[in-house]
């Protein structure tokens, strides 16, 4: 062999070589990133190639496969009550990345999860039979928050304070889930929902923290009275009223101002809602103790999956005394999602323990065959005494039987409440939000439910909006529902 064919040989010999180490990175190394690769149809061809497992409300399906005609794609995904359960579910789309349980639980609803596997499937590589998620979600309430919001854009959240289950999560104005499965019509949707500026796609209960207003006024009060800044909620406080902001020459009124605000005790501030009690008490405190008691609330968590992670509600660090007044009412800086507020409700119900909130019950395989049950998986933290929740519960029975949530009542069962106007916009220049938090207790069964309602916008005038006009009917309709016999 001459010089020249050895050379040349010696060449193709290291082309095949590179292509050989190519063709291995690219299929061992890039393989996975292909795979994942959200323009690489092959994907989605595999996930709708057969029926997709579903989301289960008190064991009926409120998700569907349907067979397509024609395209790569055999199935699509359907939705029972499309709109009443997009809070929950969100969408799985043959174009977009699915959401809610429809994301979180991907894996398990096509079939991939490992867990699902059998020998057969090993053997045979086949993808295995899709599971399914079993919710925590009781229909009747989740119905009943739908319905009274009705054409208000706003959220409502129900929870079992003794197990955490969550009952219903609802925002509105919602969407139907199936305008968004099939790739054929999901652009047009997409863009459609997208550019309406009432925002349907976000989950107002969960992820659009806003100003709680004089709801917060349940956190102030449980930290006073942890802090031992007053014993009782029947004690009178130093509160001036008016009550000048330190540092300023502005001035803290109250809504009614014939209340008997001035040095109220806590009882009384939470029954008219005076603002200057909550303000002052705030700044005894310091920020510092009033954001521990938050965060023992929950606030700040940015890591709150229940398990679709719910936006942080925020008690900001920073603040001179005069803005630390201004979160003692729930303003200034202070965010909170409907979830939050009824995570407050729910401990003080719970004689003052947490126990962390769900909507998932159990995951499935094809079979029933339960393969994680988060009803067990519970954790239950302790916020407050259980003198200090029983005062509070006291007390905000009151704000029900004679205070500024009476539209809240309900016979038969003992309601306990707090209200809540929060500013919008600045100077106020917007319609506020209209807040209502509590919690009901059958006289009758014992059954106990806790609830949080946030009314952002309705046909009311601005001078009719109030947390106990707007928002208090729709958490009466919630618990009703809960605690029917």
């Amino acid at each position: 062999m001459n010089k020249t064919i050895r050379r040349a040989s010696v060449f193709v010999l290291a082309l095949v070589f590179a292509l050989l180490v190519r063709a291995t990175w690219v299929q061992f190394y890039d393989g996975k990133a292909l795979a994942d690769d959200k323009d690489n149809r092959r994907g989605a061809i595999e996930t709708y190639s057969q029926p997709l497992g579903n989301i289960i409300v008190a064991g009926r399906s409120v998700t569907g496969s349907a067979r397509t005609t024609g395209g790569d794609l055999a199935y699509k995904r359907t939705y029972t009550d499309g709109r009443l359960y997009a809070a929950v579910t969100g969408y799985a789309s043959q174009s977009y990345a699915p959401t809610q349980l429809e994301g979180i639980y991907q894996e398990l609803l096509d079939g991939t999860d490992p867990r699902l596997k059998t020998v057969m499937d090993t053997v045979t590589n086949q993808r295995a039979e899709p599971g399914n998620v079993v919710t925590t979600i009781d229909p009747d309430v989740q119905k009943a928050a739908y319905d009274a919001l009705g054409d208000k854009k706003g959220a409502a959240v129900a929870i079992d304070p003794k197990t955490g289950r969550i009952l219903a999560v609802v925002s509105t104005p919602s969407y139907d889930p199936s305008s968004l499965t099939d790739a054929n019509t999901a652009g047009a949707a997409w863009k459609q929902l997208n550019a309406d500026p009432d925002k349907p796609l976000t989950n107002r209960a969960l992820r659009q923290p806003l100003p709680p207003g004089s709801t917060f006024k349940l956190v102030v009060a449980a930290a006073a009275l942890e802090d031992g800044l007053y014993s009782s909620v029947d004690q009178k406080t130093v509160s001036p009223n008016p009550y000048r902001l330190p540092l300023s020459t502005d001035e803290l009124s109250n809504e009614n101002p014939s209340a008997p605000c001035e040095n109220a005790s806590i009882r009384v501030a939470l029954e008219y809602s005076c603002n200057n009690v909550f303000a002052k008490m705030a700044v005894d405190l310091g920020q510092d103790k009033v954001k521990a008691m938050a965060e023992k609330f929950g606030f700040n968590d940015d890591q709150l999956d229940v398990p679709v992670r719910a936006y942080p509600s925020v008690y900001p660090s920073k603040m001179d005394q005069a803005q630390t007044a201004l979160s003692g009412i729930g303003q200034f800086d202070v965010t909170a999602t409907p979830l939050q507020m009824a995570m407050v409700s729910a401990a003080l119900a719970n004689g003052g323990e947490l126990v962390s909130p769900h909507m998932v019950s159990q995951i499935t395989d094809s079979g029933g065959d339960v393969l994680k049950n988060y009803d067990n998986d519970t954790s239950t933290k302790r916020i407050v005494s259980s003198s200090t929740a029983a005062q509070l519960e006291s007390a905000m029975q009151t704000v029900v039987e004679k205070g500024t949530g009476t539209n809240a009542q309900i016979p038969g069962v003992t309601v306990g409440g707090k209200t809540g106007t929060a500013q919008h916009g600045e100077n106020n220049s917007q319609v506020p939000y209209a807040w209502f938090t509590a919690y009901g207790k059958s006289d009758a069964t014992g059954k106990e439910v806790a609830v949080a309602v946030v009314v952002e916008q309705s046909d009311a005038a601005r001078s009719e909006v109030s947390g106990n006009g707007l928002a208090a009917p729709v958490a009466k309709a919630m618990m009703q529902a809960a605690l029917k016999s």
